[in-house]
């Protein structure tokens, strides 16, 4: 079955003052129908410009998408997101593809009642007449959980809560069913209380509405019961891809073990410290010639540093980029 999203060797840069930075580098992924995909890294693995890129949504200049290829597949037909103008993209974000912001009260606009913001995409994309799309903005802010929709309507952003924002922001994005749904570390800003609401949000529209989801977050604690696959980037690669179980249960990578071994486990009567990744990220100003990862894994051997690791099976559904094996304990054969 085809892929309703299918990106293949997506490379963006920024050319900036101080030299060209490598965010992205030959990125390449699929996103079925009805699943869940988490892009997770640190900051600066290029998750965010990864699907900023797909929407055109990055600040040009400085940055340029140099190649790559982002099929939507959609009962109209195949368009490559890519290759599409401004005023198509328009169309594409909103209607067939919804985004929620890390930063609610930055998102919204401060002088507009949320009503008329959520209407307004309403208007823009399905047309609906005032009257229809205020009901059904009304129905949507009770879908997203928010108390009282009919009073809320006529509230400004100021006087809702941090989490109320960001639920305005989800009703923002799902207001047309689009066929996408990406959310880029949505509980971020928000408190520990407050997160696992909006997760626990998120599960439930999966649930209700089928939603198709690309969820972005530097913390892998957060996706373990929201995700069906987990991709994981450093250095603006990919370096891990698996189904969440499997990356749970059978990390592959160094980096990926050292997210895990970080998150406190409360399941666990034992007690043991915490793992610290030593050392930082690479310098994405610097084209990499070998394993982005070198600098900071304790199983770096020569070969790490003369090649870059690729994308790799070791098995169904599990695909790593690195020389070592951490199952063997040695390098990976071939």
């Amino acid at each position: 079955m085809n892929p309703l999203l299918e990106v293949r060797n997506l490379v963006t840069k920024f050319y900036t003052l101080d030299g060209v930075v490598h965010a992205v580098s030959g990125v390449s992924f699929d996103l079925q129908e009805g699943e869940t995909l988490a892009i997770v890294g640190e900051s600066g693995s290029g998750k965010s410009v990864t699907v900023l890129s797909l929407l055109g949504l990055i600040p040009t200049p400085p940055g340029r998408i140099e190649q790559g290829t982002a099929l939507l597949r959609t009962p109209l037909g195949q368009k490559d997101l890519l290759q599409l103008s401004k005023a198509e993209l328009r169309d594409v974000r909103g209607g067939q593809i919804g985004f929620v912001f890390q930063d609610p009260i930055s998102t919204l606009n401060p002088i507009l009642t949320i009503g008329e913001q959520i209407k307004e995409t309403l208007t823009r994309h399905l047309h609906l007449s005032a009257e229809k799309a205020k009901a059904q903005v009304i129905k949507l802010l009770a879908e997203v959980g928010i108390p009282d929709p009919e009073m809320r309507y006529k509230a400004y952003p100021f006087q809702l809560s941090g989490g109320m924002r960001q639920r305005v922001v989800i009703a923002i994005a799902i207001a047309c069913n689009p066929h996408i749904v990406i959310a880029d570390e949505p509980t971020t800003a928000l408190d520990v209380t407050v997160q696992a609401q909006i997760i626990d949000l998120f599960n439930r529209l999966r649930r209700t509405l089928g939603m198709t989801m690309i969820w972005i977050t530097h913390d892998l604690g957060v996706v373990a019961g929201l995700a069906d696959r987990v991709m994981v980037m450093y250095g603006g690669r990919i370096v891990e891809l698996s189904t969440v179980d499997d990356l749970y249960e059978r990390p592959q990578h160094p980096y990926t073990a050292g997210l895990l071994g970080a998150l406190p486990r409360l399941d666990s009567q034992e007690t043991r410290r915490l793992v610290s990744i030593r050392g930082t990220p690479p310098d994405m100003l610097l084209p990499l010639r070998h394993c982005p990862f070198s600098w900071r894994c304790d199983y770096a051997s020569e070969r790490c540093w003369q090649e870059i690791p690729e994308l790799t099976s070791t098995a169904p559904g599990h695909e790593v980029a690195c020389f070592y094996d951490m199952e063997k304990g040695g390098l990976r054969d071939g």
